[in-house]
């Protein structure tokens, strides 16, 4: 069995919007599986956290070039979301992956997971200004302890469902670190999910909820979609593709927990 032209396609059109949007490809991809092409959920958030593994490896490779990447906060995440990741996949292992309370527990994560990632879309700049002028010295050496906490709670929700690394991590990232630039906020974040996101598919991947011919076929197209986005994303305007991307993802939230 060779490439999938549909899932290449699919992996190109999810990796421009990626790139584009900086939306989280979990956000998009794993509906995708689940929605259209008729994946098990299970499988659909195996193979998803597997692709994010890579995709995020070249974003990071990119912020750390840069040096907007805080290799302290990724540390103080990966604290409380390592952990937390290999908690859920042993509960997720002791009641199966095709069981049915893992499979309604997943597609309810999803939901609300989308729903959170649509409203970050629309505040995260509010967001911003309001972190930054409410707590504007509120130093990194205070906030250890709560970025552990943020990096648990983020390690549970995307080895249940693959996607709020970005919308959980990066807006409770913005509140905790308001004197940080806001590209080392992303660039951290980013780097964290590696990590996390390959450990939580490695473990999917260990109770065979991984398919790696779709992954193939979708990195084949998104790799490509991302850089193509990231350095089309300058000539877009995104007053009116932000919204219309929360409007989706707010339905496709609603229809996952319905």
């Amino acid at each position: 069995m060779g490439l999938s032209p549909a899932y290449v396609v699919s992996g190109l059109l999810v990796g421009l919007l990626v790139g584009v949007t900086g939306v989280g490809g979990g956000s998009l991809m794993t509906p995708l599986l689940v929605l259209v092409f008729g994946f098990h959920p299970s499988t659909a958030v195996g193979t998803d956290l597997l692709f994010a593994a890579v995709t995020k490896s070249v974003g990071t490779t990119i912020h750390n070039a840069g040096k907007t990447v805080d290799w302290r906060i990724v540390g103080w995440m990966a604290l409380g979301s390592i952990p937390a990741t290999i908690l859920t996949l042993i509960v997720i292992a002791h009641f199966g992956t095709t069981s049915k309370a893992v499979t309604s527990l997943i597609s309810l994560v999803l939901g609300i997971a989308l729903l959170l990632s649509a409203v970050s879309l629309i505040v995260k700049d509010r967001v911003i200004r309001v972190a930054v002028q409410r707590n504007p010295d509120f130093g990194l050496h205070t906030a250890v302890w709560l970025t552990v906490v943020v990096g648990f709670v983020v390690g549970v929700v995307v080895s249940i469902s693959s996607v709020g690394a970005g919308a959980l991590g990066t807006i409770a990232l913005l509140f905790l670190y308001p004197r940080l630039p806001v590209v080392k906020i992303v660039g951290s974040d980013i780097a964290h999910a590696v990590p996390l996101t390959l450990i939580a598919g490695i473990g999917h991947w260990y109770l065979g909820a991984v398919n790696f011919k779709l992954l193939e076929s979708l990195l084949v197209g998104s790799i490509p979609g991302i850089l193509l986005g990231s350095y089309g994303a300058r000539y877009v305007s995104e007053v009116w593709l932000k919204p219309a991307l929360s409007v989706v993802l707010i339905l496709v939230g609603i229809k996952m927990l319905t």
